[in-house]
């Protein structure tokens, strides 16, 4: 019976039930859709550059919604991120790793911590980009870390969800499962359309300003 009740708490943190309050809902109505062009926007990245979405145009672009505090980021982060990040780069692909939890949360981390921790990982985003007053996830209706956007070189969003099919916080998860932004960045590249263009994102819900805790 234990057992059956932890796995029903993951499932509801895996879903991101409780991502966002009912006070932003109205707001995500309008947000990013795919198919539709992605929403441009500028956030400053861990040393205070500023980096726009639309600089990019030409290139494919990954979002990746990131925060160390979240164990479902931190499974990914053993390796499975850090490889995607290198195999698509070498490949032309942008990746910016955005991070909107809000300043007052126990997750959150200055620019200059989360920019040593992506270090520590050996990470290679193309940039880690701070949103702590969560403009940009709401825009894109990221409920989750890791939330996963891709967006073609024309601008438009193409996929959105997890980044693989088995929603759970356990590593040995990875190579079972099938990893849909690796499978839909070939697709793209191969001027193929998307097999899975959306898929329910999991993870820990993201911790945005005025949100209830």
């Amino acid at each position: 019976m234990l057992k059956r009740r932890q796995f029903t708490t993951l499932s509801a943190t895996a879903l991101g039930v409780l991502a966002l309050p009912a006070s932003l809902l109205p707001r995500l109505a309008q947000a990013a859709t795919v198919g539709q062009p992605a929403p441009d926007f500028t956030l400053s990245d861990t040393a205070g550059k500023p980096v726009k979405l639309s600089q990019y145009k030409g290139k494919p672009v990954v979002l990746e919604w990131n925060n160390p505090g979240c164990p479902f980021v931190r499974k990914h982060y053993n390796g499975n991120m850090q490889a995607l990040q290198k195999e698509f780069a070498a490949k032309g692909v942008v990746w910016l790793a955005i991070n909107s939890t809000r300043d007052d949360s126990a997750d959150h981390m200055s620019p200059a911590q989360l920019a040593r921790w992506m270090a520590d990982k050996q990470a290679s985003p193309t940039a880690t980009l701070m949103d702590e007053a969560g403009t940009v996830g709401q825009a894109y209706a990221a409920r989750v870390t890791p939330h996963m956007y891709i967006v073609n070189a024309q601008g438009l969003l193409v996929y959105a969800g997890a980044i693989d099919s088995i929603p759970s916080a356990r590593v040995a998860d990875i190579e079972k499962a099938t990893n849909y932004v690796r499978q839909g960045l070939g697709e793209l590249l191969a001027g193929k359309p998307l097999t899975t263009a959306t898929s329910q994102a999991y993870g820990c819900s993201i911790k945005y300003k005025n949100a209830a805790t």
